[in-house]
């Protein structure tokens, strides 16, 4: 049925309300819907690896600092070379040092961050939480002493969008992140094993230890390229998997991961689609997203604070 409707929404898109020549509009709104589904499959995709590993449905790459990573890295990048020099670069120079950038800098962090707090789920957030805040003071220092031209350049690139994707990029996207699927499809099994917890994945064969470091590196390339792409995405992972989880409330990652990733996608398709086709772009999508997003976590960390 979520495929279905997919499939309806993604028909949607593509031809209503279309004028002028279909040569041009096909293209056009095909390349934002490549652009969509891309990012919501690696977006819903991350946040369940991410839960499955920190072993708590609250918490995402976005919550514990990724978004606040990116922006930090892409200030770093206009303070050091300048926003002419940046702008100058191809479209597919900055995508590709964003994500190296972005993979290496998760890596280290965030690696060393869940290998000493995973055991202590409150230490673990309150830690991503001081990092979050500590990346975001560092990035309002330095956009407070560029000149106000490049801190627009930041301000541009510091929101999600859709309105114009390079085909070049979607094709170096696309490729990633269905490396990184593939990946997390094989290992599908073993994450029903590694969500029992560490001491019965022990004992069923598994070694947490290495299983939560490459699982690290899926999510890591999944969130970097994401987001270099479009930009940061706030609570979609949040949302798109608490649904998910309402849908389809199983265990198996087989069926949750496809669940997670059919209702990002609809969620994206169908609010760029409304929000384009019925309210003239009003309001960025993300926003909306953002909004009913914290709002889920808010409920989901009070159920959990009074059971």
């Amino acid at each position: 049925m979520l495929a279905v409707l997919l499939m309806a929404c993604m028909a949607g898109y593509l031809t209503l309300g279309a004028r002028g020549n279909w040569d041009f509009v096909l293209p056009f709104r095909g390349n934002k819907l490549v652009a969509l589904v891309i990012v919501a499959v690696a977006i819903s995709t991350a946040t369940v690896l991410f839960q499955t590993i920190t072993h708590n449905r609250i918490l995402t790459p976005a919550i514990m600092g990724f978004d606040a990573l990116y922006v930090l890295i892409l200030t770093v990048q206009i303070y050091a070379l300048g926003a002419q020099e940046y702008v100058r670069l191809s479209q597919s120079g900055q995508f590709i040092a964003n994500v190296v950038l972005m993979l290496i800098a998760a890596l280290a962090l965030f690696g060393t961050l869940l290998s000493k707090t995973r055991n202590d789920l409150m230490r673990m957030v309150l830690t991503g939480i001081i990092i979050a805040v500590l990346l975001r003071a560092v990035t309002g220092f330095l956009q407070r002493v560029i000149d106000p031209s490049e801190y627009a350049v930041v301000q541009v690139a510091s929101f999600a969008r859709f309105a114009r994707i390079e085909v070049e990029l979607l094709a170096v996207a696309a490729v990633m992140t269905c490396s990184a699927l593939a990946v997390t499809w094989r290992m599908r099994h073993r994450l029903d094993v590694l969500a029992l917890g560490e001491t019965a994945a022990i004992n069923l064969g598994e070694t947490p230890k290495r299983s939560m470091f490459q699982i690290l590196v899926v999510i890591a390339v999944l969130v970097s390229v994401s987001t270099a792409l479009v930009g940061p995405m706030g609570f979609l992972g949040l949302l798109v998997v608490s649904l998910a989880h309402l849908v389809t409330p199983t265990a198996s990652h087989a069926t949750l991961l496809l669940s997670a990733a059919l209702i990002s996608a609809l969620t994206l398709v169908g609010g760029q689609f409304v929000l384009e086709r019925v309210l003239g772009m009003s309001t960025p999508l993300i926003v909306v997203i953002d909004v009913i997003g914290g709002v889920v976590f808010l409920i989901l960390l009070l159920k959990r604070k009074y059971r």
